[in-house]
C-alpha cells in the first residue's frame, strides 16, 4: 500500500470525480446532440446524470473509508466530523448560493426562484438545504444542488449506520428500512398538500437520501471489504473495465424508458429508479474495486496531476455548471456571435462566426468553467477549507499526526 494510501487519500478517486460532474453537465446539454445525431443518442446522453450515482457511491466509500476503524460516537468524535464535513462542502455552497440570489434580485430571472414568492425565505430554504425535501422547491437556487442535501443526510446519518453496523452487526438490514420509511412518508404526504413534501413518489426516490440510500449503502459496504481484505487480490477480473462498461449499460436501459410527464428522463420511471438506484451502482462499486486494486492505464489518466486538480476544482464545478454563471457566459457567446455577424453586415462579408454553432458554444462554456472551477478553488474553496479546519469551530484545532486523514 503506498504512502498516498495510507494517508485515505485516492488520486484516482479524485479523478473521478471530475468525470462524474463532466457526465452531469453532458446530461444537461444533451439538447445540443439532437441535430445530425438519431434521437436514441440524445436520449442516451441525457441519461448521463448517472454522474450524480457515482458522486454518492464514492461518498459512501470515502466517509467510511476514512473514518470507519476510528469511528467513537463521542460528542468530540462527532463535533470533528461534522467540522471536517462543514469544511469540505459548505463555504463554496453559501457563497455560490447567495450569489444566485443576488444574480436574481438584481436581474430578475425566474429560473433561480422557479417563479415562486417569497425569495427571501427560498434563499433561507436553499441555505439550509431543507429545499430538498420538498417537490415544489427542490430545483430552486442553485438546481443542481439538490444533491446536496441527499449528501447532508448522509453525513449525518453515517455515525448511526457504522455504531449499528459495528455494534449490533445490523448492515444490510438498514438501507431496507430507510427506503421502507420513504414509502411510508409518500403514502402519508401524498394527499397532504405541504409544498410537496415527500408528496411525489418520483421524487422521493429520485431526489431525496431516503429513496436513495441503496447507492451510498454500496460505497460504504465496498470501503468495509477494502478495509478488511486490503488492495491485493488474485483473481484476474478486470473489474475497472468491466464495472465501467456495465456502468453505460445501465445509461442505455433508462435511455430506452419512456418518460413519463411532467419527468424528463428514463431515471424516472419505474424501471428507471430500479436500474438507476439499486443495479447501477452495484456497477459503479466495480468499477471502483478496479480503480482501487489494478493498475490500469484508465487509472493513472484518472491519477494524472492535471486530472487530479480538475477533480478537485469539480465540486464548484458542478455548482456553477447550470444556473446563472452558465446564462451569462453564455449570453456573452451570444453577444459576440450577434457582435460578428453585425461586422459581416457591415462589411458585406458571407463569412462563418466562430459562436454561430451551439456546440462549439457549450465547448467553449465547458472550458470557461473549469478554468473559473479552478480559480474559485485555488482562491477560495481550498483556503476556506483549510481555514475551518485550524479554526476552533465546533472544537478546539489540534493538530493531527503526519500520515492520518481528517
Amino acid at each position: 500500500m503506498t504512502q498516498r494510501l495510507q494517508q485515505n487519500y485516492i488520486p484516482a478517486l479524485t479523478g473521478v470525480r471530475a468525470m462524474a460532474a463532466y457526465l452531469v453537465f453532458i446530461s444537461h446539454f444533451a439538447e445540443v446532440f439532437d441535430g445530425g445525431f438519431p434521437h436514441i443518442i440524445q436520449r442516451f446522453f441525457g441519461e448521463f446524470h448517472i454522474g450524480v450515482s457515482i458522486f454518492f457511491v464514492l461518498s459512501g466509500f470515502l466517509i467510511t473509508f476514512r473514518y470507519y476503524n476510528s469511528f467513537h460516537l463521542t460528542g468530540a468524535w462527532f463535533r470533528q466530523y461534522l467540522k471536517n464535513r462543514v469544511a469540505r462542502i459548505y463555504p463554496m455552497y453559501f457563497l455560490l448560493t447567495i450569489a444566485a440570489f443576488t444574480y436574481f434580485f438584481i436581474t430578475g430571472d425566474a429560473k433561480v426562484t422557479k417563479g415562486l414568492p417569497n425569495p427571501v425565505g427560498l434563499m433561507f430554504m436553499n441555505i439550509t438545504f431543507v429545499r430538498g425535501f420538498f417537490y415544489q422547491y427542490w430545483d430552486t437556487g442553485i438546481a443542481q444542488g439538490w444533491s446536496l442535501t441527499v449528501e447532508e443526510c448522509f453525513y449525518f446519518s453515517a455515525p448511526i449506520i457504522f455504531l449499528i453496523a459495528k455494534k449490533y452487526g445490523k448492515f444490510y438490514i438498514q438501507p431496507v428500512i430507510i427506503t421502507i420509511f420513504a414509502i411510508v412518508m409518500f403514502l402519508i404526504f401524498r394527499n397532504i398538500n405541504w409544498h410537496g413534501f415527500f408528496g411525489e413518489f418520483s421524487f422521493v426516490m429520485v431526489f431525496t437520501f431516503f429513496g436513495r440510500c441503496f447507492e451510498f449503502f454500496v460505497g460504504v459496504q465496498l470501503a468495509r471489504y477494502v478495509l478488511k481484505n486490503g488492495f491485493k487480490r488474485t483473481n484476474k477480473i478486470s473489474f475497472t473495465y468491466v464495472g465501467f462498461i456495465m456502468i453505460f449499460v445501465c445509461v442505455f436501459v433508462m435511455a430506452l424508458q419512456t418518460p413519463i410527464a411532467p419527468w424528463l428522463f428514463g431515471l424516472e420511471t419505474p424501471i428507471g429508479i430500479i436500474t438507476n438506484n439499486y443495479v447501477l451502482c452495484i456497477m459503479v462499486a466495480f468499477f471502483f474495486y478496479g480503480i482501487l486494486t489494478e493498475e490500469t492505464s484508465f487509472k493513472k489518466l484518472l491519477a494524472t496531476p492535471f486530472v487530479e486538480l480538475l477533480g478537485k476544482s469539480s465540486y464548484i464545478f458542478y455548482l456553477i455548471h447550470l444556473g446563472w454563471m452558465y446564462t451569462l457566459i453564455m449570453g456573452s457567446f451570444n453577444q459576440l456571435n450577434d457582435y460578428i455577424f453585425t461586422l459581416y453586415d457591415k462589411w458585406q462579408k458571407d463569412w462563418i462566426s466562430p459562436f454561430q454553432y451551439d456546440w462549439v458554444n457549450l465547448l467553449l462554456v465547458f472550458i470557461v468553467l473549469n478554468a473559473v472551477s479552478i480559480c474559485l478553488f485555488k482562491l477560495i474553496e481550498e483556503p476556506l477549507n483549510h481555514t475551518i479546519r485550524k479554526s476552533n469551530f465546533l472544537i478546539k484545532y489540534k493538530p493531527r499526526p503526519k500520515g492520518i486523514a481528517d
